[in-house]
Parts: structure tokens; C-alpha cells; sequence
């Protein structure tokens, strides 16, 4: 692997097929994440650190258990609608129901946690709010029927008008001085709107909701096949929620509130490896079956590039985070600075994390990818245990940023993907992109 030929061939009809296809990607997630992101600036600064930490504390809070609602059977719903498209009306009837009945045990769980940590009533009226949309969440079982039938172009109509209603509503909410209580409604209305979304387009594409049907023998099969899925599900909502709600019952929803902006800032770039990955996915399987060198030195090329991307981020942040903190969220969030200059960093970890996540589905490893989750997750809470007492949510940034990375690079706890987590390791070091720098001097000089 030293000799790994790592030099991308700008000009080839391959990179400018992968390039454009990108691009489109981005382009629609970029607008709906400057969006979002906006918004969420606009909300930081109306709420002020407090009531901003306490709806972000609610928002994660509420995420530890929403995984259970849908039973994680959206992966299993699109299999059985490609291979029995004729039995569509009961396997989405079916779902529907389980995704009701997930959706009150979720609500139910939520509040019996509440009440015995003793959350005041204003909170609980708050986490009562957010947990009711899973309900509405249940209409998504039409999002798996159009994306079986490959028609995701209805599903993205759906999904962006009720984001965008949403935004719009939470503006007019913050213009006109409503309480946290409303925005909070505003941030659940995206879940009624989507749902009337699917409802609407369901109807309108000739499809009747009065011949769904629910089917006994049919949930207990799905549940089968589901149930690791939503355990896994659950680690990962554990895994990426449970610093915040530790804050809050370890210290105040006012530092919830300087962490969240830090995260917010953090988490923003998460958009890149997740869209790059999925788009030179179909790159690296074609490699796969052209031989182990070809393949593997795709995979080296999209490590070294997210590795660089990654860095090339967190240093500027890092050196700029005071000034990034005041002329976007104001002197009130300056305690986030430094929490910013830590967390920013799990960026490299996150951005090889999904890198390789498409090396283990590539191989058929999931078993191996939930392990390095589960690993993240224990490592995170007990790092929040010990740390948050003594250095605050500057400890909690630094768990995020141990667990994280420690999670990406528990890939070589296994002799078969040893070799995934040294070519990682060389992308974090940029030692192909220096080789490739030096040979570039160096020729450039032999011209000259």
C-alpha cells in the first residue's frame, strides 16, 4: 500500500461524471443546511444562552428516545415494497400501525424518564410538545413507497415545503417576540406539514389511504428483521445526544446553550463526507470487482480527501474561534469559544467515520460498524461522567472528541479491516497528499 498511486485524474470522463454528480448533491443540501443554519443563529440569539439551551436540551433529550417509534423498520419497509410491490396496501398498512404504536410507547418512555428526574413542569409541557411528533412521523411509511418505486423527487417536494413552512413559521415566531413554548410548536409543525405533504401526494398519484390494512404475521416478520436495526438505532441517538442532556442535569441548560452553539458551528460541515461518500459509493464498489489494489486505492483517495477537507476546516476555526463565536452568536456565547476549538476537531474522526462506514456495508461488515458505535457510546457517557464535573462543557467537547475519533479507528480491532485503519491513519497525516506535493516540486523543478 506505500506505493499507492494516490494522484487524481482531474481531466477523466469518471471524475468529471462523480464531480457533477456531487455537485448537485451539494447544491440541495447546501441551500437546506444555510437555511437551517440561519435560522438556528437567529434562535440563538432571540432565546438568549438560557432558553437556547433549554430547546436544544429538550430537542436531544426527546432524540434518546424517537428511534423507538418508528421500530427502525424503514430499511425493511423498502425491501418487502421492491420485492412485493403487489402487496403494498398491507405492508404499509402494517407499517403505519407499527409506527403509531412505537410512536405512544416512545412518548410514554419519554415522560416516564422526565418525571423521574424530576423535570419541572414548564419542561415537561416542552418535551410533551416534541415528543408528539412522532406521531405525525408515521405518514413517512408513504416516503419508503416512493423511494422503493424510485421516485424520491415526490419525497424531496414533501420534505423541502415543510422545512421551508417551518423555517418561515419560526422567523415570524421570533419577529414577533412569541415564547419558547411557540417556537418549540414551530419546530414540531415540520412533522404535521410533512406528513400532510405525503398525504396530499400519496392521494394525488391515484393511491388510496382506506386500502391499507394491517396484517398480524406481517409485523411480527418486520419486527424480526428490524429490531437489531433499531438497537442500533438507539446506540447511535444515545451516542449523539446524551452530552447535552448531561449538561443540563450536571450543570445548566445556560451551558446547554454555549455547547449547542458550539456544536451547531461544529456539525455543520457533517453535510461533506456524507454527501461525497455517497456519491463515489458506486466508484468504489465498480473498484472492488476490478481487483484489491484498484479498490483500495479509491478508498485511500476518498480517506485522503476527507482527511484534508477535515483539517482544513478545524484549523482556521480553531485559530479564529473568538471572533467566529462574537459576529455570529454575539458576547453572549463567548464561553463557547473554547468549546468550539476542541469539538471542531472530532470533524476528522466523523469525516473517516462515514468514509469507512462504506468500506463495512462494501464488505458486509454492519456488525463491525454497530460494535464501533456501541464502543463511541460507552466511551462518550463515561468520559461525561468524569469530565464534565471538574472542566465543564469544555469536558464534555473533549469526550465528544476522544469517542468520536476512538470510535473511527476501532475499525482495526479486527485483523480483516486492520488495514482500513493504517490508511486512515496515513490520510490524517497527510502523507499521500505530501508525497504528491513533493513530486510536484520536484518535477516542476526538473522543468525549470
Amino acid at each position: 500500500m506505500d506505493n499507492t498511486d494516490t494522484k487524481i485524474n482531474f481531466s477523466s470522463s469518471g471524475f468529471k461524471k462523480y464531480f457533477i454528480n456531487t455537485g448537485w448533491m451539494f447544491f440541495e443540501k447546501i441551500l437546506r443546511i444555510l437555511l437551517a443554519f440561519t435560522v438556528s443563529i437567529f434562535l440563538a440569539r432571540y432565546l438568549g444562552p438560557s432558553e437556547y439551551g433549554l430547546f436544544n436540551y429538550v430537542l436531544s433529550f426527546t432524540g434518546l428516545f424517537t428511534i423507538l417509534s418508528s421500530f427502525g423498520i424503514e430499511n425493511i419497509l423498502i425491501r418487502e415494497l421492491v420485492q412485493n410491490p403487489s402487496k403494498a396496501n398491507e405492508l404499509l398498512g402494517t407499517g403505519f400501525r407499527l409506527r403509531i404504536i412505537g410512536s405512544f410507547i416512545s412518548i410514554i418512555l419519554t415522560l416516564i424518564t422526565a418525571l423521574l428526574i424530576e423535570e419541572p413542569l414548564s419542561t415537561l409541557i416542552l418535551i410533551v410538545i416534541i415528543s408528539s411528533g412522532t406521531i405525525f412521523q408515521s405518514m413517512m411509511v408513504v416516503e419508503q413507497y416512493f423511494q422503493a418505486k424510485v421516485e424520491a423527487k415526490k419525497n424531496v417536494i414533501a420534505q423541502s415545503t415543510s422545512f421551508f413552512l417551518t423555517s418561515l413559521l419560526k422567523i415570524i415566531f421570533i419577529l414577533s417576540e412569541q415564547p419558547l413554548v411557540m417556537i418549540v410548536f414551530a419546530h414540531t409543525s415540520e412533522f404535521i406539514f410533512l406528513s400532510i405533504g405525503y398525504f396530499i401526494i400519496y392521494c394525488k398519484t391515484g393511491n388510496k389511504f382506506n386500502q391499507w390494512f394491517f396484517n398480524l404475521q406481517t409485523a411480527k416478520s418486520m419486527f424480526k428483521d428490524s429490531w437489531p436495526l433499531m438497537l442500533s438505532g438507539l446506540v447511535i441517538s444515545i451516542y449523539m445526544k446524551i452530552d447535552q442532556v448531561m449538561i443540563k442535569n450536571m450543570m445548566s441548560s445556560t451551558d446547554v446553550g454555549y455547547y449547542a452553539a458550539a456544536v451547531k458551528l461544529s456539525e455543520a460541515w457533517y453535510f461533506i463526507p456524507m454527501t461525497i461518500s455517497a456519491s463515489l459509493f458506486p466508484a468504489i464498489i465498480n473498484a472492488k470487482s476490478l481487483g484489491k489494489e484498484f479498490y483500495f486505492n479509491r478508498l485511500q483517495k476518498l480517506y485522503d480527501l476527507l482527511a484534508a477537507i477535515a483539517i482544513g476546516i478545524a484549523i482556521p476555526i480553531t485559530i479564529f474561534s473568538d471572533l467566529i463565536i462574537k459576529i455570529i452568536f454575539g458576547n453572549e456565547f463567548m464561553p463557547a469559544s473554547t468549546v468550539l476549538t476542541i469539538y471542531i476537531w472530532a470533524g476528522v474522526g466523523t469525516f473517516l467515520g462515514v468514509a469507512s462506514s462504506q468500506y463495512l456495508i462494501s464488505e458486509n461488515l454492519t456488525k463491525l460498524s454497530f460494535y464501533r458505535t456501541l464502543i463511541g457510546m460507552i466511551v462518550n457517557v463515561l468520559l461525561n461522567i468524569f469530565l464534565i464535573p471538574i472542566y465543564g462543557i469544555n469536558g464534555a467537547a473533549f469526550a465528544t472528541l476522544v469517542s468520536y475519533t476512538l470510535a473511527t479507528f476501532s475499525i482495526g480491532i479486527s485483523k480483516v479491516t486492520f488495514e482500513q485503519m493504517i490508511m486512515m491513519i496515513k490520510s490524517v497525516f497527510l502523507i499521500n497528499l505530501v508525497k504528491e506535493f513533493y513530486k510536484y516540486v520536484s518535477k516542476s523543478k526538473r522543468k525549470s
